[in-house]
C-alpha cells in the first residue's frame, strides 16, 4: 500500500492511546485499533496482523505496571503465559483453515452473555473468592484454549481470560484484569511471531501505533488500580456489549444471514 499521510499516522497513534487506556482496563483495544486501520486502507490481512504487533506493547505495559505493584507474580505466571503463547502461535496458523464464519455467528451472543454476567453477579469485587480449579489445570486448558481462538478470531479474547480467571481460578476484578494483561500479551506474542514470518505485518505503523498503546495502558493501568472494580466492572460490560454490536451491526455477519435480519 502507498505511504500513509502524516495527519493519517496521527490519528493513528491516537487512536492506539485511547485502545491502550481501554485494553489495560477492562479488554477491547482491538475494537478500536482494527477499524481504524481499515479505515487507514489496510487489507484485512494487514490490519490484523499489525494490530497483533501493537496490541503487544498495550499487554506488556499494563503487565509491567500491575507487577510493579504486586498484582502479578511474573515468575509463578510465566507458564501459564507460555502455554498463551503456544495457544495463540497454533490459533495463528489453523486461521486459515478454520471456519471463521463458525466463530464469528458465536462470539457476540458469548459477549452478551459474559457482559450480564458481570453486571449482575452480585458480590464481583477485588477481593479473591472460591477457587474451582488449580492454577495448573487452568494453565492447562482454559489458558491455551483461549489462547488459541485470539490466534485465529481474536475479538474478547480478553473478556473470555477474565471470566474464566473470575469463574474458576476465584480472582478478585483487579487481580483478574492484571493477569489478563499477562496472558493477553502471550497468546498476541505467539500469533505475531506466525504473522511475523509471512510477511503481513506493516512495521512502520504497528511500532508508531505500539508507542501509543503503551502510554494509554500505562495511565489505564494506573487508574484501574486506584478505582479497582467501581472503574473495571462498568467499562467491561460496556467493553463487552460494544464489541458484541460491532460484530451484529456487520451485513456480512452470520448470525445476520441464518436470523435473516
Amino acid at each position: 500500500m502507498p505511504d500513509i499521510a502524516f495527519e493519517l499516522l496521527l490519528l493513528l497513534f491516537l487512536a492506539a492511546c485511547f485502545a491502550g487506556f481501554v485494553d489495560s482496563i477492562a479488554g477491547g483495544g482491538g475494537l478500536i485499533t482494527i477499524p481504524v486501520l481499515l479505515i487507514a486502507g489496510l487489507p484485512p490481512l494487514e490490519a490484523i496482523a499489525t494490530n497483533k504487533l501493537q496490541s503487544q506493547f498495550a499487554s506488556a505495559s499494563a503487565t509491567i505496571a500491575y507487577a510493579r505493584k504486586g498484582h502479578i507474580n511474573l515468575r509463578q505466571q510465566m507458564p501459564m503465559a507460555v502455554m498463551a503463547m503456544a495457544g495463540g502461535a497454533a490459533g495463528a496458523l489453523l486461521a486459515s483453515i478454520v471456519p471463521a464464519s463458525m466463530l464469528a455467528a458465536a462470539i457476540p451472543f458469548l459477549l452478551i452473555a459474559i457482559a450480564l454476567f458481570f453486571a449482575f453477579k452480585p458480590n464481583l469485587a477485588d477481593v479473591d473468592g472460591h477457587r474451582r480449579v488449580t492454577p495448573f489445570v487452568f494453565g492447562l486448558t482454559v489458558v491455551p484454549i483461549v489462547g488459541l481462538y485470539d490466534g485465529v478470531f481474536g475479538p474478547g479474547a480478553g473478556s473470555f481470560y477474565m471470566l474464566g480467571f473470575v469463574l474458576l481460578a476465584g480472582f478478585g476484578l483487579l487481580k483478574a484484569t492484571a493477569h489478563t494483561k499477562l496472558i493477553n500479551f502471550g497468546s498476541n506474542f505467539g500469533s505475531f511471531l506466525v504473522f511475523a514470518a509471512t510477511g503481513s505485518i506493516l512495521w512502520k505503523v504497528g511500532l508508531m501505533m505500539g508507542l501509543g498503546q503503551f502510554i494509554g495502558a500505562q495511565i489505564g493501568s494506573g487508574l484501574a488500580m486506584k478505582k479497582g472494580s467501581k472503574l473495571i466492572k462498568p467499562l467491561l460490560v460496556i467493553s463487552c456489549l460494544a464489541l458484541a454490536t460491532k460484530l451484529l451491526a456487520d451485513p456480512s455477519h452470520p448470525a445476520r444471514l441464518w436470523l435473516g435480519w
